[in-house]
């Protein structure tokens, strides 16, 4: 039996076939291709937060560098969505998912072979890449692959599955870098590429979209790409260098140009990679901005949060991967529920209320210190953030959905998701500025209290770009504890800020909801 050989051979399916090209066997087949490839993508952005307490110890890394690992990923992923989707319309999905996947899993063999912090990030980047071509492809093979009738469910069981597979993920990853190794976490990514890629050239119909002859937006994604990358490295390194550097004023004036330069191109191409005239669409604009700060409070979250609890708190990666485990299951639980409570409600009332309730849990974060058990601190901020998350979520996706034509929808879900990915990618370089400059200015007050000498101070001083991670000098038994004391309790300092942040874009996002999301 030839394992990539179609069983049923019907050639290119047009985007516009209504009728499942195969049988239900082929079907579940399709599915599970396009759930493991997603899970690949969805684990990683997970499990990576929680191997970075690793990274920093086994790579002598800087809160900076770590920042770079998971930036560099988000760049090219939120840049080069729309463009990866594109691809797949044009030269075929079934080819563009198979070379995302491919180059996905040759990047996280490079991620877990890498020697140094340096090439950890670049080859996330290239895992980014890979990333922007497999993400919009899986969903995009199943509208392909499946009747009007049979998508809804078929598109329900790829988001229960990926969220199962994604809630798991963190608790596996965290065993892999407490028992194994943080390089396991990115190997983990290799068989079950090797499985998808069976699963693709043996079981799914290739599709494009025929009435599709518009030029790829290459010069769109281009302008993208560089714009975001400038301002990240623009508000990365003045945690460094400082704003009044020429390296950081230059990188910030050219994202502005870039992006300037952006608007227009989009505005006057013919086929844009983002259709500006979308966001003509009173909910689609609104629906947008309260992605745009909603994703970016809950990204600072989930990127702070392990390091706090591994190392302040003194989890175990295994603990720490299982500390959100609520978050997501309580996501998965309930979003059939807060679906139904767009028939009841419409969407805007839930969408004022979910950030709010989101906008609570990020303020039960502010309330735990150094210490204390996980059901008392960290376990009622992550269930209300779930529940407000979960309240959220399908009434956001459901308004961006039904703010514009049919015909438009994947791209208006395209343009969505790139946004959230956006609001992340700009929150960790924000909100890891806020976490320097807080960390910073609270050990020195606590430093000049403990009347430090001068040379454990100065060591102190060359680690402290560690934050939390900062390695203790050498010195009398005491001292070493307040030192090390003093360290935990300024992150705990900048974390709590960063959830203040966090609940102020919450409730920004209510606001968004309440003014602009028309009622119905």
């Amino acid at each position: 039996m030839n394992l990539l050989k179609p069983p049923c051979d019907e050639g290119v399916i047009s985007a516009k076939k209504s009728v499942s090209p195969c049988g239900k066997a082929q079907g579940r087949w399709i599915l599970a291709a396009t759930i493991l490839g997603s899970s690949m993508s969805f684990i990683d952005g997970t499990v990576v937060n929680v191997a970075l307490p690793a990274l920093q110890a086994n790579l002598n890394a800087t809160a900076i560098d770590v920042q770079w690992v998971v930036e560099s990923y988000a760049l090219f992923l939120a840049a080069l969505l729309l463009l990866g989707g594109s691809l797949g319309d044009h030269f075929g999905r079934k080819r563009i998912y198979a070379i995302g996947v491919t180059l996905f899993a040759l990047a996280s063999m490079w991620c877990g072979l890498a020697p140094n912090v340096g090439q950890l990030i670049v080859a996330r980047a290239v895992q980014g890449i890979g990333g922007a071509l497999l993400v919009p492809g899986s969903l995009a093979i199943i509208s392909a692959s499946f009747s009007e009738d049979e998508r809804g469910q078929a598109i329900g069981t790829w988001s229960g599955s990926t969220a199962i597979t994604t809630a798991l993920g963190p608790v596996m990853g965290g065993w892999l870098i407490e028992h194994v190794s943080w390089r396991a976490v990115f190997f983990l990514n290799l068989p079950l590429a090797v499985v998808v890629l069976l699963l693709v050239f043996r079981f799914v119909p290739e599709s494009r979209d025929e009435e599709e002859t518009g030029k790829l937006d290459l010069v769109g994604a281009a302008l993208a790409t560089v714009s975001l990358g400038a301002i990240v490295y623009g508000l990365i390194e003045s945690s460094r260098l400082g704003f009044q550097s020429p390296i950081v004023i230059t990188a910030l004036s050219s994202s502005l140009i870039f992006l300037v330069a952006f608007v227009i191109v989009e505005a006057r191409r013919r086929h844009p990679m983002m259709p500006l005239t979308l966001f003509r669409a009173r909910n689609f604009a609104g629906a947008n901005l309260l992605t745009l700060f909603l994703y970016a409070a809950l990204a600072g979250t989930l990127f702070f949060l392990p390091l706090n609890l591994i190392q302040v708190q003194g989890y175990s990666a295994t603990a720490a991967g299982a500390a959100s485990l609520p978050f997501i299951l309580i996501m998965f639980l309930l979003s059939r529920w807060s679906g139904g409570l767009l028939k009841r409600y419409g969407s805007r009332l839930p969408l004022v209320i979910g950030p709010t309730i989101a906008g609570i849990g990020f303020a039960l974060f502010v309330r735990p210190g150094v210490g204390g058990s996980y059901w008392t601190t960290v376990f009622p901020a992550v269930v209300v953030l779930g529940l407000g998350m979960a309240i959220s979520v399908a009434p956001l996706t459901t308004t961006v959905m039904n703010s514009v034509k049919e015909s438009h929808a994947g791209i208006a879900s395209g343009v969505n998701n790139a946004v959230s990915r956006t609001a992340g990618l700009l929150a960790i370089a924000v909100l890891g500025l806020i976490m320097l400059q807080t960390f910073n200015r609270c050990l020195d007050q606590r430093l000049s209290q403990l009347a430090v000498p001068v040379e454990i101070r100065e060591a102190v001083n060359s680690q402290r770009i560690k934050l939390a991670a900062a390695e203790i000098p050498s010195a009398a038994e005491p001292m070493r504890a307040a030192i090390k004391q003093a360290i935990d309790e300024c992150f705990v300092c900048g974390f709590r800020r960063l959830m203040l942040v966090g609940c102020g874009l919450a409730l920004a996002s209510s606001l968004m909801a309440w003014l602009i999301i028309r009622r119905g």
